[in-house]
């Protein structure tokens, strides 16, 4: 590291250590400031004049949780032992059950953990794959099976999903597809599993998962929600109701909990599949066994179970203060306005500002029906043009990448997220409460500056 990035790391520490402790506390009987710029001082980057339109890739924590995670920080090292073996299960018990409630789920069908990454290998890991099992997702995950290519309709999405299910069903004449959701499980048949996305992270596109769970259940296939990008920005989630075989979504993103906290929401009704943490706890019991007598957290042990909330309290020592920052998290949620009231504002200017950003950048937005609290607004420069040959190459992508990088946080204080989808370059732009419309506007002062900053060096040879 040289001493200039030192300097700039310790001149960044020491300006946020001197901001103001007003902005750390709220009082909960007072009226909260109004959405847009006023409401921004409770989040530390304000103090920065940072614009921040990238709250979907890592979340933002507010100043007043961010406090709670400091007393809680303070209150784990003041007696390491009481905290660990006493104050942690009940602080962690409350923030599963509030997590439950806003979700539409049993309390002890939610266990938490780092990240959705981790919690979708929770799930994958868990199952018995044999010769002949199928994982179904798509492009927009990883890059498999199912091509999705936006703009789409909620119904060419849905008709994309069944015929890809029907199709693996044909492509493997000798499996026996009967290894399924609710059946006990055959040493002899195979199964499907599908992953769907409730929310594309790029493009910001939601999908109609709900739906795609049902065609899951009537086709006797698995489903494995990557809600990621769901808590905290898709209200009316209610898994009771949509009933996914699993389904993991980061807290850290959407609902202004400390980085890292994903919750993990396996009904009971599969369970068993879920027979190890990751990594594995000392609090695994095998599936064959009944608890060990004495074992502390039998209350949460059934019959012909696993210990599925137990393991997951426990896979070594850790900071579990992002765990227990769910529950400042919605306090302040709650005072700022509930669920409903921070989802509207900041759909709706996803909306407004998408449309004011495509119209400065002289482009247009992407599928705009499927917009959430993030919108996707295309760049002013060459597209790849089907049957022709590509003008984006891998290394102008990673040239490109690194210009908008380097320029939008370096020269300008800003970010948003930005991607190749159908051969375009696209900038995504979250929503939050803290922004207005101006904020769009500022970026696409830096986005068209740096665009053709673009075309004169990565595409100069282009044509």
């Amino acid at each position: 590291m040289t001493r200039s990035l030192l300097d700039s790391v310790n001149h960044s520490f020491y300006s946020y250590s001197s901001m103001s402790r007003d902005n750390y506390t709220y009082d909960p009987a007072s009226k909260p400031p109004n959405f847009g710029h006023p409401i921004g001082k409770y989040w530390a980057f304000n103090d920065d004049g940072y614009i921040n339109l990238n709250h979907g890739s890592y979340g933002s924590l507010p100043l007043p949780v961010l406090d709670e995670v400091e007393r809680l920080g303070l209150l784990a090292e003041k007696n390491p032992d009481r905290f660990h073996r006493i104050t942690y299960l009940p602080l962690l018990d409350e923030a599963r059950s509030l997590i439950a409630g806003l979700v539409g789920a049993q309390t002890d069908e939610i266990t938490l953990v780092p990240n959705a990454t981790h919690g979708i290998n929770t799930v994958l890991r868990n199952f018995e794959w044999r010769e002949g099992d199928v994982i179904i997702q798509a492009t927009t995950t990883y890059g498999a099976t199912i091509q999705y290519n936006f703009p789409l309709t909620h119904d060419e999405i849905i008709e994309l999903f069944k015929a890809t299910i029907r199709e693996v069903k044909k492509s493997y004449p000798n499996s026996e597809f009967t290894d399924i959701p609710g059946k006990s499980l055959s040493d002899s048949k195979n199964k499907i599993v599908t992953v769907i996305d409730s929310i594309v992270a790029n493009p910001g596109i939601s999908l109609p998962w709900k739906e795609l769970v049902e065609i899951s259940a009537q086709e006797g296939v698995w489903s494995v929600v990557d809600a990621a990008h769901s808590i905290g920005q898709e209200t009316n989630i209610n898994l009771s109701e949509s009933k996914p075989d699993f389904w993991v979504s980061n807290c850290h993103k959407w609902l202004y909990v400390k980085r890292g906290c994903a919750v993990l929401y396996v009904p009971k009704r599969n369970q068993h599949i879920i027979k190890s943490s990751i990594p594995t706890s000392h609090g695994y019991i095998s599936p064959k066994l009944a608890p060990p007598a004495g074992y502390f957290r039998a209350d949460h042990w059934e019959n012909n179970s696993t210990n599925f909330v137990g393991q997951h309290e426990w896979t070594g020592t850790m900071d579990e203060a992002p765990y227990l920052s769910i529950t400042p998290a919605l306090k302040f949620r709650q005072w700022i306005g509930g669920e409903e009231a921070i989802n509207t504002y900041c759909h709706d200017l996803a909306v407004s500002g998408g449309k004011k950003l495509a119209e400065l950048l002289g482009t247009n937005v992407l599928d705009d029906d499927h917009i959430l609290n993030l919108v996707n607004v295309r760049l002013p420069v060459p597209m790849d043009v089907p049957g022709s040959k590509p003008i984006w190459t891998a290394e102008r992508k990673t040239k490109a990448d690194a210009i908008l990088r380097e320029k939008l946080l370096n020269e300008w204080n800003t970010y948003a997220a930005h991607y190749f989808h159908g051969g375009a370059l696209w900038v995504r732009a979250s929503a939050q409460v803290w922004n207005e419309e101006s904020d769009f506007e500022y970026i696409a002062k830096a986005l068209n500056a740096i665009s053709e900053e673009i075309k004169k060096t990565v595409l100069v040879d282009s044509t």
